[in-house]
Formats: C-alpha cells, structure tokens, sequence
C-alpha cells in the first residue's frame, strides 16, 4: 500500500517568480520520508536515538515535469519497490491540482550511525518495510 501525504509549497520554498525552488523539493522529500517511518512505527527519533540506525539517500533520480507555484498543496505518493539486504528502493509521485509536478527513484540505506557503514535491515524495519511492498505501478497504486 502507497503512503500518502501532502504538504504545502510556501513563499520560501519558491524563487521570486513564485515557482518552486527545487531544492525546496528536496528538503520537503526528506520530511515525507519520516513521516512515511512514522507512520510504519519508526519514528527517525528512535531509529536515530535509539537504534543509531541512520537511513541516507545515495540515488535520487528526479523527472520534472510540470512547476510547483506558491500555494499549491503538494500531493506525495510514496510507494515501496523494493527491500534489499540493507536498501530501500521508492518512487515517488508528486502532484498538485491533479497533476503530476514531478516524480522520483529513491534509494536509501540503512547504516549505522557509529561506524557509518551499511548494516542490515533488523527484522522487525524489514517486516513493516517488506509489508508495504508494491508490485503494481506507483502511478496507479493498488488500493
């Protein structure tokens, strides 16, 4: 199942001409992605705090297609594709007035925050992960 969540593109998100600035995208994806922890149980404070589990992008390949404007209410649609040993794959589709702004290949890694090198997913982060899986296309999500 797709995670969804939306978030508001601000005046300080945008360059003067009020289109988003898309490093703003950047930054507001990453807050998508902890909520999207959140919502499967671990919060980034306890991986983070807790577990020393740090989970960083290392690919991110992002297809712009229309321009966000000042005020859009931005509609994000997370949708898991894959669970490696230590990866996690997501695309991401990113809409506003019923349409499609931009979307996203992501991955990222679990790694420990002690020695800065991947580790496994623990068992109980590869469940949840693994439960969200999606098979069907992230542009039309199972429902």
């Amino acid at each position: 199942m797709a995670f969804r969540t939306t978030r508001p593109l601000r005046f300080g998100d945008c360059d003067p001409s009020g289109i988003a600035y898309f490093p703003s995208y950047l930054n507001i994806l990453v807050g998508v992605l902890e909520d999207y922890f959140s919502s499967i149980g671990f919060s980034w404070r306890k991986l983070i705090d807790d577990r020393r589990i740090g989970v960083p992008t290392v690919r991110l390949d992002l297809t712009f297609i229309k321009p966000g404007l000042q005020g859009d209410n931005l509609e994000f649609l997370l949708a898991v594709r894959g669970v490696g040993r230590s990866s996690l794959d997501l695309e991401h589709q990113v809409s506003a007035n019923g349409q499609v702004l931009w979307t996203a290949k992501h991955r990222v890694v679990a790694t420990s925050l002690d020695t800065h090198k991947s580790l496994e997913w623990p068992d109980d982060i590869r469940a949840a992960l693994t439960s969200h899986l999606e098979t069907t296309d992230a542009h039309h999500p199972a429902t």
